[in-house]
């Protein structure tokens, strides 16, 4: 690339123009001549962290480093559950969404990743933005810069073009739409030279004793997601909801202030194994109520991610906007108490850009059409299986599982 086309690139967004300042104040920031250590750069959601966890473990025999000399830039999302989760790593969470806007904080970031004198700076995220990931592993003007091939778009053709040019390499972890956890393992075969087997998302976690009343086994409904269109309708969760405490089994209800919406319709249900907690528990709280529970039902989240991540029995709902991609998890990589539920359509990748839906807060339909028969079905099989096997770890009794 030449110095004219780096000063003055074509297609660029205005945004991308009003931060040269602060490219330029970077550039010439002093740094410690001595270069230690490694930065990770994960400019994602809680279900993409839970994904590439396992990848990380490999990353200090890769990398030659101890685990306290990687530092991983994360985001404020899974801020609250960094100390279970990444014991021995330094993790540094920014609020990712500022740095994509705000002048200033920008600034101040981008400063602190440049003073930090890193001797390589990684990001192996397939679905990113330039304007935060590429841009951080730019910042850090660390000697290696390693990046894996971006998804390319026809608007991020020119971005991408100028920071892949600033890498000092670039891996391919394979075509859209292959899947994260796949791409994390290949990015790390790249790196060590040698073939390396992908692991099942999971994620450490202590073993807690949930913050609910004693009680029958319980299924646990998460509702909510970031994208309006990927959460599967409330009526939905509520039926599957009344055949499992018609089994005997209570639910729990979990979710963020934004999910109360859902409150007055369990109100209405009034039954005494139902129990609301939206919106009452942290989520370190929601993570251990997830790990006991004999199931765990939920859309394509960071949660339900979170609950896989854990070992819980879970269900995820599907929908088709980059099928594959999150969900479903690949057989190799899938764990065997995991479900993925789908209602196939032929406009399958769509990249959730829906024109069958009358307006942005409707539900998907590749997602709504999934019917609570087969949700019920995955759940039954898997809080039986659940029931079995606790029941086996408490007695030799060889006896049929139970039914629900």
């Amino acid at each position: 690339m030449s110095l004219l086309s780096t000063l003055f690139p074509r297609g660029m967004r205005r945004r991308w123009w009003m931060f040269r300042p602060i490219d330029a104040i970077v550039a010439l920031w002093p740094v410690p001549r001595v270069r230690r250590g490694a930065v990770v750069v994960r400019m994602d959601g809680i279900g993409d962290m839970v994904m590439f966890r396992a990848a990380l473990e490999h990353y200090p025999t890769v990398l030659g480093l101890a685990k306290s000399e990687i530092t991983v830039l994360g985001c404020h999302s899974w801020k609250a559950v960094i100390g279970e989760v990444f014991d021995g790593f330094r993790v540094v969470t920014i609020d990712e969404h500022a740095f994509e806007k705000k002048w200033l904080y920008r600034l101040k970031i981008a400063l602190w990743i440049r003073r930090q004198g890193f001797k390589a700076a990684l990001c192996d995220m397939f679905m990113r933005k330039t304007l935060t990931a590429d841009t951080l592993v730019w910042a850090s003007r660390a000697p290696e810069r390693i990046v894996c091939t971006p998804f390319i778009t026809e608007r991020t053709k020119a971005e991408y073009a100028w920071y892949l040019a600033k890498a000092t390499r670039v891996i391919d972890t394979g075509p859209y739409p292959t899947h994260e956890g796949l791409r994390h393992f290949t990015f790390l075969q790249a790196l060590a030279g040698t073939r390396m087997k992908p692991e099942p998302p999971a994620i450490p976690w202590p073993d807690r004793k949930p913050d609910l009343p004693e009680g029958a086994p319980y299924v646990v409904m998460f509702i909510g997601s970031n994208e309006p269109g990927r959460r599967w309708p409330l009526e939905n969760f509520i039926a599957v909801a009344k055949r499992a405490l018609e089994s005997g089994l209570r639910v729990v209800f979990v979710g963020g202030k934004q999910e109360a919406y859902a409150k007055p319709a369990l109100a209405a249900l009034g039954h005494p194994g139902l129990i609301d907690a939206i919106g009452s528990l942290k989520l370190g709280q929601t993570v251990d109520v997830m790990k006991h529970a004999a199931c765990v039902v939920g859309n394509d989240s960071g949660p339900g991610h979170l609950a896989i991540g854990v070992g819980a029995p879970t269900v995820l709902l599907a929908g088709g906007g980059h099928f594959g991609c999150f969900v479903p998890y690949p057989e190799e990589i899938r764990p065997p108490r995991a479900r993925f539920l789908n209602a196939p359509m032929e406009c399958y990748h769509c990249l959730w850009r829906c024109h069958k839906r009358a307006s942005t807060q409707d539900t998907f339909p590749c997602v709504a059409e999934i019917s609570t028969d087969a949700v019920w079905a995955a759940v039954r099989e898997l809080a039986s299986l659940r029931e079995w096997a606790t029941a086996q770890t408490r007695s030799e009794d060889t006896s049929d599982p139970p039914s629900f």
